[in-house]
């Protein structure tokens, strides 16, 4: 049976020591979440992910959904009691307005959280997700009524929520979609048409399930220009807020996919359900951003969370298999073998990802708390700086976690062998489940190509000076730290590949745009690993105080130094790498006729 912790101590280190969250007691929320509550509240989150999510992982992954005649759908064994246990303690409305029932915590706990519950198992932890995502969008666009008929039961977890966009003609390309909307004379609409790939879109863990749907109304402008956004329910809510008569909206069918087996993949059919406009007419795809944009960064943070249970797993795995000796000599002499950690590419692979990991979490965090500054600042400046952190930063955070969530899961799964390709271990599913990652809310390569044609340029490339100005800061200001030398030279380094990349693409790009479309997966990567070693140096800064402070820490700040200087001295180089592939351009790449494929 697969094993999992979560890493409550190591977010501790990031909220006190790399990030103090204290700091941003000005901001709503933040006043309440001291150093002590936050633990608590992490804590408890940490057993529930421990005690209820993640003995159901494996078994839901082997017993999967299932559809009935009636388009009705079961979820697997124990979840809906896990789901219940999840809104009881309410956690689905952890940094929601207070207003409509939530605790207005600061989002960046939400943000942690969601890690937990997607390494303790990510297909149960999907159905709250998509709620989330959903609340956000209806906070932001809804009407007042809106938000009133919806935000409270949701909140609460009674009621779920999804997002339908994709149709069987269009994925990425919404400007295809076919969804038609037909005003009924009354205020609402008619919606029909058929969505695919619908996480959630039909279970039996709550009493009413809340979708986000896109549609064309009739007469609407051809292409994106013309697409609306319709909060369609499964079932009708009456005006004293009780559930009517079922919608005209239903699971025509599971996919049946190569992971994620326990959350409800959907094909839903919708044959004039009634729904109501959400924002403005043909500004759809405006209003679905908000979702969109939290599901990304959700997605990244899933990403994460599979590397990490992967690592957990493997760690466990490799201080127990006992095979061959070490090559400077025994060990374990005691034994007939040594346990397989001795073995210096173990720990080469196994530093890899615990590399990652930490770095990944930092990033997470810190785009959190820029999330919180966004949302919830006063000062217009400060809100423009966070604003556009996030739209530089979604991509990339998308992007490259889930890459090297996948890519870590894989390496996971190699610690065990032959053991690792059954399906008892469970390292099978956290590949197949992290696979998916790299897909959905936007394929990888979109994610890149995002980056480098849209943000890289917005606000005549505010968004990336402003990144490219602190890291360079933060090396100067550090530069004569003799202690963070192995840290700050090759960020120093890596930072000026990504400025040479950029650089690249400026001169070369707009005359040709192949070569951007060509690099922009490298640059993407280049930008993760640049991104990642200013958290490593942020980290080893930190660690660094932390020790001179004699707390008793010494011995985990040690090993996040070693850590930190591995990610410096094995990773961080291939920068030079993307660097050099970039600069190629597009000339190979577009060389071959579609026939000589």
């Amino acid at each position: 049976m697969p094993v999992y912790k979560a890493p409550v101590e190591d977010v501790m280190f990031l909220l006190n020591d790399v990030f103090p969250i204290e700091r941003y007691n000005n901001l709503s929320g933040f006043a309440d979440a001291t150093p002590d509550t936050v633990e608590a509240i992490l804590a408890e989150g940490a057993k529930l992910c421990e005690e209820a999510f993640a003995p159901l992982n494996l078994s839901g992954d082997q017993e999967g959904c299932t559809r009935s005649a009636d388009g009705s759908v079961t979820t697997p064994k124990g979840f809906k009691e896990a789901y219940e246990a999840y809104s009881a303690g309410g956690w689905m409305g952890l940094a929601a307005p207070e207003e409509f029932g939530g605790q207005g915590l600061p989002s960046v706990l939400n943000t942690v959280m969601q890690e937990f519950i997607s390494s303790a198992n990510l297909a149960l932890g999907m159905y709250p997700g998509l709620t989330q995502g959903a609340i956000a969008a209806l906070l932001v666009h809804g009407t007042e009524e809106q938000k009133r008929t919806y935000l409270p039961k949701m909140i609460e977890g009674a009621w779920t929520g999804t997002m339908n966009l994709t149709e069987p003609h269009c994925g990425t390309d919404l400007g295809l979609l076919k969804s038609k909307a037909v005003p009924n004379g009354d205020g609402s609409y008619a919606i029909s048409g058929t969505k695919i790939f619908i996480s959630a879109g039909e279970h039996d863990m709550a009493e009413n399930i809340v979708h986000l749907v896109l549609a064309r109304i009739e007469g609407a402008p051809a292409g994106t220009k013309g697409i609306s956004l319709f909060v369609v329910p499964k079932f009708l809510v009456k005006e004293d807020g009780a559930l009517g008569d079922r919608n005209g909206v239903s699971c025509g069918s599971l996919e049946h996919k190569m992971g994620i087996h326990g959350n409800a993949t959907c094909v839903m059919n919708y044959d004039g359900a009634r729904g109501w406009l959400i924002g403005e007419e043909n500004r759809g795809l405006n209003a679905m951003f908000v979702m969109m944009n939290e599901a990304r960064l959700a997605v990244g943070v899933q990403g994460l969370a599979q590397s990490e249970v992967a690592y957990q797993n493997a760690v466990a795995y490799a201080k127990d298999r006992l095979q061959g000796r070490a090559l400077t000599g025994a060990k374990f002499p005691d034994k007939p073998a040594d346990p397989i950690i001795v073995h210096p590419d173990v720990r080469r692979t196994l530093l890899s990802i615990k590399a990652v990991n930490e770095a990944g979490r930092a990033l997470v965090v810190w785009t959190g708390l820029n999330s919180d500054i966004a949302h919830r600042s006063s000062d217009e400046a400060q809100r423009q700086v966070a604003e556009d952190y996030m739209g530089l930063m979604t991509p990339v955070v998308k992007g490259v976690l889930t890459d090297l969530g996948f890519d870590n899961a894989v390496k996971a799964q190699q610690m065990f062998g032959g053991h690792g390709y059954v399906e008892e271990s469970g390292m099978s599913q956290f590949v197949r489940d992290a696979r998916i990652t790299q897909i959905y809310e936007g394929a990888n390569g979109i994610q890149a190509m995002d980056l480098v044609g849209r943000k890289l340029g917005k606000d005549g490339g505010r968004a990336v000076m402003t990144f490219f100005n602190e890291v360079g800061a933060f090396c100067q200001e550090n530069a004569g730290d003799e202690n963070l030398k192995a840290y700050i030279a090759p960020l120093q380094q890596g930072l000026g590949h990504l400025q040479q990349a950029t650089m690249w693409f400026m001169q070369n790009a707009m005359a040709r745009p192949d070569n951007a479309g060509a690099g922009a997966t490298d640059y993407m990567h280049l930008f993760g690993l640049v991104v990642m070693g200013y958290m490593w140096a942020k980290m080893a800064k930190a660690a660094q105080g932390k020790k001179a402070e004699g707390n008793g820490a010494a011995d985990r700040m040690d090993a996040k130094l070693v850590t930190g200087r591995f990610f410096m001295e094995r990773l961080m180089p291939e920068t030079g790498t993307r660097l050099a592939r970039i600069s190629t351009g597009a000339d190979t790449t577009m060389a071959l006729p579609a026939e000589a494929f």
